[in-house]
């Protein structure tokens, strides 16, 4: 019989007509010499074992000398019990793609999650935006970053229905607008960040919406009679209460230069002095009303109590400016005048008197200092015509009478 030690049962026990030896399970040959359908040779040695191929993922029992089975699209391993890469067991029999959106390749092979999707996308097919991207039409499915600022916003977005731009979900404190990029009312913009407006509690937001300037922070409005940057000082005229809380009409106080009432005898009648100068340095306009009562009828008295005290200096000032210079013009005409009159009378003369034969002459010189008269009275410069006219020479004009 020549059977198999190995394959058959009975190395000596055979068919008598055909000779096929009595083989074992997984054998198969004439003589049991080879492995049967759904087995495969051991390496090393000549005992078959069984391919053990999955009936679900495998085409077919077969395998090769390797024990690698037949599977099935999509189905992996050596006995084809695994889903390739991008599938998963759908059901008992068939193993189907991933449905991840072109995001990934992969996905859990039993329950097909989606695995390390791709191109900012999450979820279990890949099908959602990660925080702070927005999921755009154009192209389909592709996630974009949010154009909002972490520290403006939550740093997530959305785009609402309608609409093509996206708006981010939540400001934070401070920050307003689709994208969180401006400051919200009560805030500026210090150094790209809003910090909020320093006012001292001196602005009505319901008067004052912006509160303070969006760029610099100074305050607008101030209230309470209250001025500055951060409305932290008091307008002219006021100052602040005792306790530095409020800030209230200033109090005007006398200084001591001031004179008191004084009487000349007990049924004297009062009279009243102030010092011109103290009342202009030490009374605020409404001490001056207190002082002096105005009559609610003259409108000019009232209007000037309600300029500030600065004002009222600077028109006082102004006022002496112009006067001095008048004054100087003044003094300036009179001298010219004065010199003009002295130079008129100060002209030199001369007197001419003829007594028959005796002619006298002269000059009037007093009033010129360092005048040169000589030669005026001399007889050899003066002539007298045969007609009677008399001439007098000097050295440089000629007189005649």
């Amino acid at each position: 019989c020549n059977c198999s030690a190995v394959g058959s049962s009975s190395a000596a026990e055979c068919d008598g007509t055909t000779g096929q030896c009595p083989c074992l399970e997984g054998y198969a040959g004439l003589r049991c010499e080879a492995c049967a359908e759904g087995f495969y040779p051991e390496r090393g040695s000549q005992r078959c074992r069984p391919c053990g191929c999955s009936p679900a993922g495998s085409s077919s029992t077969r395998c090769d000398d390797s024990g690698q089975c037949q599977c099935k699209v999509g189905v992996t391993d050596l006995k084809c019990d695994r889903c390739s890469d991008g599938y998963y067991r759908f059901n008992d029999t068939t193993c189907e793609p991933c449905q991840c959106n072109n995001h990934s390749k992969t996905c859990d092979s039993l329950t097909g999650t989606c695995l390390h999707c791709q191109e900012n996308t999450e979820g279990d097919h890949c099908e959602l935006c990660k925080d702070g991207f927005y999921s755009s039409t154009h192209p389909a499915h592709a996630c974009h970053r949010c154009p909002c600022s972490t520290v403006a916003s939550t740093g997530t977005c959305r785009i609402p229905p309608g609409e093509t731009a996206p708006r981010c979900d939540k400001c934070k404190t401070g920050y307003t607008g689709p994208n969180c990029n401006h400051c919200d009312s009560g805030y500026y913009n210090s150094d790209s960040i809003c910090v909020r407006c320093k006012c001292n509690g001196n602005v009505d937001p319901a008067r004052s919406p912006s509160v303070c300037q969006p760029d610099s922070g100074e305050c607008i409005g101030c209230l309470y009679h209250t001025a500055g940057f951060h409305c932290e000082e008091c307008e002219d005229g006021y100052v602040r209460d005792p306790e530095g809380a409020i800030c209230t009409k200033k109090e005007a106080t006398l200084g001591p230069e001031t004179r008191e009432v004084t009487t000349s005898a007990p049924n004297a009648s009062k009279a009243t002095s102030f010092s011109t100068a103290v009342i202009n340095s030490t009374l605020s306009p409404t001490t001056t009303q207190t002082i002096f009562p105005l009559s609610s009828s003259d409108n000019s008295t009232s209007a000037l109590a309600d300029v500030s005290w600065t004002q009222f200096n600077i028109i006082i000032l102004t006022v002496i400016i112009i006067v001095v210079v008048l004054l100087m013009g003044f003094v300036g005409a009179v001298y010219m005048y004065r010199e003009y009159q002295n130079r008129k009378l100060n002209a030199p003369f001369w007197t001419i008197e003829l007594k028959e034969d005796n002619i006298s002459f002269s000059s009037y010189h007093d009033s010129i200092p360092n005048a040169d008269v000589s030669g005026l009275l001399e007889d050899d410069g003066n002539e007298v015509a045969p007609n009677g006219q008399l001439t007098l020479t000097t050295p440089m004009h000629n007189y005649k009478a």
